[in-house]
């Protein structure tokens, strides 16, 4: 227990879904967390679980792709806790489309987000990241795909942008080894969340900066999804957090560069 005491961590798209369990995972051995979410409720709502769970949480509300941000993400950690020791790069959604119906706004939107804005976060965090006075590793886990790796129709933008992050990683990972900063990835397969779980007949949005954007999943689709999962269903947000975590604490702090799959077996 508390094997995260004493660390501050970071975690962009904590509101709802992974990046909420996320959160309260790291809470709950001891990291002290800043919240990040669009939506000022959701985010706020993470940060009361976390604290009646007898954690420390603070919320950054805002659009990882703002500029600016990163920065003031960052600021508030180490106002917040005093320093940073763990950075999660998990905010995200999808905006689909067969590649020549995808506009140059799908592709630019979803590039932003999953892509430019970790890449910003990472670059803003340096300085405090690198700082070890304590003696132990920081940690960096970014959020891959498994389309990332190995592409899915409908979603040149979204593979792309999993697959840059996972070359992001392993070019962090050989540049930041010598600050004693281990950098890794999760790609996730399906994960029950409400992106997935809504059935795509449903009509159901997001509203992102503005934007309605579609979400919702087949029930074919998703029956054949899990098909070709060894463990035979989608996995929790908690399982899915549960990957995050290993890659936070101190047992890994000599494997770095990696890409772990958390999908139930799941193989290309």
């Amino acid at each position: 227990m508390d094997k995260l005491s004493g660390r501050v961590a970071i975690v962009s798209g904590a509101g709802r879904g992974i990046g909420r369990a996320v959160a309260l995972k790291l809470a709950a051995e001891g990291a002290g967390v800043v919240v990040n979410g669009l939506d000022p409720e959701a985010a706020e709502e993470t940060v009361a679980a976390v604290k009646s769970a007898g954690g420390e949480a603070v919320s950054c509300v805002g659009d990882v792709t703002e500029p600016g941000f990163a920065s003031r993400f960052v600021r508030t950690a180490v106002d917040s806790f005093g320093g940073l020791d763990i950075i999660v790069n998990n905010a995200g959604y999808t905006w689909d489309a067969i590649v020549h119906k995808m506009s140059d706004e799908q592709w630019d939107t979803i590039l932003d987000l999953h892509l430019k804005a970790p890449f910003r976060i990472l670059r803003a965090a340096l300085p405090y990241i690198k700082a070890h006075p304590a003696g132990h590793h920081r940690k960096v886990v970014n959020i891959s795909s498994v389309a990332g790796l190995g592409g899915n129709a409908g979603q040149a933008n979204y593979a792309a942008a999993k697959a840059g992050v996972v070359g992001l990683t392993k070019t962090l990972a050989k540049e930041w080894g010598r600050h004693r900063v281990n950098v890794n990835a999760v790609a996730f397969g399906l994960i029950a969340t409400r992106l997935t779980e809504t059935p795509a007949d449903a009509g159901a949005t997001i509203t992102m900066n503005g934007r309605q954007i579609r979400i919702g999943v087949s029930a074919e689709l998703l029956e054949a999804m899990k098909g070709n999962i060894p463990l035979g269903r989608a996995g929790t947000p908690q399982e899915a957090a549960g990957a995050v975590y290993l890659l936070c604490t101190p047992e890994s702090d000599y494997i770095s560069g990696q890409v772990v799959v958390c999908g139930g077996g799941f193989t290309l």
